[in-house]
């Protein structure tokens, strides 16, 4: 392929500039491009956006244009850094009380510097890639720490609400609200009073003409609706004063105590980085629940989100903004309005510009008293009651209390710094906290261990285990996950010595079903439910050595003189003992319903004896869902052909006339012995019962051997050998021979019945569906969809 030239003329003085080989033709310049989703997006969230910004910013008395900063800042910065496309950053509510105190203290400028210098701190944090070990912070804090924000938010304002002026701290506003309530201005409630209920009424509007209009946020709706209502009415109230931007105070050199500084940045970090980090996780799962988005968006990069918000923060501070985090209502907004890009983010922002620059007449007219109300909603709706429920759940109520009344009563680090040791105090709780019981049972003594057993249980392990006599039976059960050494030693030296002295110990972990002796059991038992009896190798030795010699050096082909079993035999028994002690608590009550009410399975299951073949397992299924019918080779005999042997059309006719069944399903296997057996059957000799009863595979043998049905597949490929392509086409054979009994063919005309064929390999613990019966059998895997279409 030849180099690119140029078609005109060359000159000689010009050197020409080509293409090296294969290389792909010159593109012009990439077109920035916005999806029509991202632009109605961005609109949606820029009327939330506003109102909300101006609230916040009136919430923590700093100037009003500092929220429209935040909020543009926000948009652009953290929109086009961050970590979580779809995430909206600006001023907080959960920020407000922090901002609040900081302006308090230190004045307006120092607290921009306060928030530049947070930012510095979060994007040193980005660079140590901690975001992830940030969420490791208790929810139960986080809950109550917003929580506390949220009570200190709703008091402040209901003194605007109600015509006044908050003050510095929840206490003091608690003790002056009697006499701002003496005292309230009643044009100021009239306007706070229209703005919560358009805020609670618009969202519920019924009928066809409601769900158009719920598209327009309810926040704006709130605050236009109190605006235009107190114009019409020319009721006298303070209004938004945005001054002159040429008048906009920028961030100063902090000033003030060194300590005190720190702290604040610390704080405002804290609650910036926390607030962002669990908004962009939330994000994630809105995502996921749009089909197709979360492809397109991916999942959030939390330390880059950490990078885009400390930058933002910087950028916002020193233009005189607020404190910036990842904005929980907004982003719900973003994603909810059909966003596909962070292009909708920092439209939004682009708009936010605008609003600030354009619109301050139109702003100018909005009672302080309305974004009083709408600041105050958003502050009580952060005491969830769903959080409630979710820590009191999980036992975590005393973190959540000590940590709102601490954010409440001292301010936020302060709280969270609270809510941390109680939550330190109530895991130490839980990991001390040991209920040892002992109880005689039909002459055996249980001991069951509930909670973690370290070595403050020890005396009190002690005292319960020398109360079970000498000699006896004793079972111990540990209900818990963790076990130190001192226990653990404690435990073994009671178990060798009860043992020496003629009794028996078992001990059990009554969830898991396993035993617990030595310590190396821990790391190399792989016993479950369903391992088989020889393979448990947690409870005693094995019955042979890797040198394949039994325990008692002889050959391992050779029979175990032990008997059964080995020397610890007796594997029936003790799986009947596990089953009554782990399994059995657990179906009691799902067994007596099942008494009560009588057998009701779906489903015919026909297969093969083969031991390896467990239906439960391979089906997931319980009791009462499968009525199952097992012999030697997943054989059905032709009706008629039976010859004293009618057990398996008894139970075909039992399962759909009086069960009826929905559906039968006729299961065969890799390595099926029975197939084997007829493929290696000699003509002649003598008529066992196994060959007698074998005579039923025949047709499957018959039409495998009928070249132009041809051989079967499974998923695609050919039978490994004859076996298992006579396992395959038994199947689509016993299939026929069902569909020729009275009953199956009854329900199969009426439309009551489904056959279908299935195959199970072994050695790969994969299930294979039919899905054709023309030839040997098609096989495919199962998917769900083939059993429900």
């Amino acid at each position: 392929m030849s180099a690119c030239v140029p078609t005109r003329a060359a000159d000689p003085n010009r050197t020409e500039r080509t293409h090296p080989p294969h290389s792909p033709p010159p593109t012009g310049p990439r077109r920035f491009r916005i999806a029509g989703a991202d632009v109605s997006a961005s609109i949606a969230v820029f009327l939330i956006a506003l109102p909300l910004s101006l609230g916040i910013a009136l919430a923590t008395g700093a100037p009003l244009q500092a929220g429209l900063v935040a909020a543009a800042v926000g948009g652009l910065v953290a929109g086009r850094l961050g970590g979580s496309p779809l995430q909206v950053s600006g001023p907080a509510a959960g920020l407000t009380v922090v901002t609040a105190d900081l302006i308090q203290r230190y004045g307006w400028r120092t607290t921009c510097a306060i928030t530049v210098l947070a930012g510095l701190a979060q994007l040193g944090l980005g660079c140590l890639r901690v975001a992830r070990g940030a969420l490791a912070v208790s929810p139960a804090i986080v809950h109550g720490m917003l929580a506390g924000i949220g009570v200190t938010i709703a008091v402040a304002q209901l003194h605007i609400v109600l015509g006044g002026t908050p003050q510095s701290s929840v206490p003091d506003n608690l003790r002056a609200l009697p006499a701002q309530l003496a005292q309230m201005h009643p044009a100021a409630v009239s306007v706070s009073v229209l703005t919560l209920a358009l805020l609670l009424l618009w969202p519920r509007l019924p009928g066809r003409a409601g769900r158009v209009l719920r598209k327009v946020p309810a926040a704006l709706v709130a605050v236009a609706g109190a605006t235009a209502a107190a114009t019409l009415a020319g009721l006298r109230l303070p209004k938004v004063d945005l001054p002159s931007w040429s008048n906009h105070a920028l961030a100063g050199l902090p000033e003030g105590p060194v300590l005190g500084l720190v702290a604040a940045v610390l704080t405002t970090t804290l609650v910036c980085s926390v607030q962002s980090l669990l908004g962009a996780v939330a994000v994630d799962k809105l995502v996921a629940g749009r089909p197709g988005l979360s492809a397109r968006v991916g999942r959030s990069r939390l330390d880059r989100e950490l990078l885009g918000q400390g930058a933002a923060n910087i950028v916002s501070g020193s233009l005189g903004g607020l404190p910036i985090a990842g904005v929980a209502v907004r982003s719900s907004a973003n994603v909810h309005a059909g966003a596909v890009s962070r292009n909708s983010t920092m439209l939004h922002g682009v708009l936010v510009v605008i609003a600030a620059l354009l619109m301050v007449p139109a702003l100018e007219l909005i009672p302080l008293a309305s974004l009083a109300a709408l600041v105050m909603a958003v502050g009580i709706q952060m005491v969830s009651l769903n959080h409630i429920r979710t820590v009191t759940r999980h036992r975590e109520v005393w973190v959540y209390a000590v940590t709102t009344l601490g954010v409440v009563s001292l301010g936020v680090l302060e709280g969270v710094a609270l809510g941390i040791a109680m939550a330190v105090g109530v895991a130490l709780h839980r990991l001390t906290r040991t209920r040892i019981t002992h109880e005689e049972r039909e002459g055996v003594h249980h001991v069951h261990v509930r909670g973690q057993l370290t070595f403050l249980a020890v005396p009190r392990l002690s005292r319960v285990l020398h109360r079970v006599p000498h000699g006896a039976d004793a079972v111990v059960e540990l209900d818990g996950s963790f076990m130190d050494h001192a226990a653990f030693e404690t435990l073994q030296d009671w178990q060798k010595t009860h043992t020496a002295q003629g009794g028996t110990v078992e001990i059990t972990g009554r969830h898991s079903g396993t035993r617990i002796s030595e310590p190396q059991t821990f790391t190399s038992c792989r016993c479950r439910p369903w391992t088989p009896w020889l393979n448990h190798q947690c409870d005693r030795p094995p019955s042979a050595s890797p040198s394949g010699k039994n325990p008692d050096g002889t050959d391992r082909s050779e029979p175990d003189p032990t008997g059964p079993g080995g020397a610890s035999g007796h594997e029936l028994a003790r799986g009947i003992s596990a089953f009554q002690r782990n399994t059995a608590p657990l179906v009691r009550s799902e067994l007596a319903r099942l008494a009560r009410e009588g057998q009701r399975p779906s489903q015919l299951f026909l297969t093969c004896a083969d031991s390896r073949l467990v239906t439960s397992m391979i089906t997931s299924s319980g009791p009462g869902d499968l009525f199952v019918v097992r012999n030697v080779g997943n054989l059905v005999p032709r009706p008629g052909e039976e010859r004293g042997d009618d057990s398996v059309s008894a139970a075909i006719e039992y399962a759909v006339d009086v069960l009826q069944v929905r559906s039968i399903t006729v299961c065969g296997h890799s390595g099926c012995g029975a197939m084997q057996a007829l493929l290696n059957a000699e003509p002649g000799g003598a008529r066992t019962p196994l060959k007698r009863w074998l005579r039923h595979g025949l047709p499957s043998l018959e039409r495998m051997a009928e070249d132009r049905l041809g051989w079967g597949t499974l998923a695609g490929r050919s039978p490994e050998d004859a076996v298992e392509q006579l396992c395959l086409t038994n199947v689509v054979q016993q299939l026929e021979h069902l569909r020729a009994h009275d009953s199956v063919a009854r329900a199969l005309e009426k439309g009551a019945l489904e056959l279908h064929g299935m195959y199970f390999h072994v050695g790969e613990a994969e299930a294979y569906l039919l899905t054709e019966t023309d030839t040997g059998g098609v096989f495919d895997r199962v998917r769900e969809s083939d059993l429900t279409a």
